[in-house]
């Protein structure tokens, strides 16, 4: 355990920033899963609502540094990708 009282308080901060990121990386895979469920099911319209929702979390969530900015550019790319090929 920590001993000096700045060790203590990098501790405390280490934890806090450990459970906010884990939040909002928790956030971006449920967006990303809403729109694989989407296109799963084969609803155009609803995969690219959801596609819509999910571009500006996964922006974020690499802004933050929480993800590297080409694996945001790559789940946007992928899942864009996806939707383009449905039909209908």
């Amino acid at each position: 355990m920590a001993n000096s009282a700045q060790a203590r308080k990098r501790a405390r901060q280490a934890e806090k920033h450990r459970q906010r990121n884990a939040s909002a990386r928790s956030r971006m895979r449920t967006y990303i899963k809403k729109v694989v469920k989407a296109i799963d099911a084969g609803d155009k319209s609803a995969a690219e609502n959801a596609y819509k929702a999910a571009v500006p979390v996964i922006d974020k969530a690499a802004r933050k540094g929480l993800i590297h900015m080409n694996k945001a550019a790559r789940h946007k790319s992928r899942l864009n990708a996806h939707i383009r090929s449905m039909q209908g």
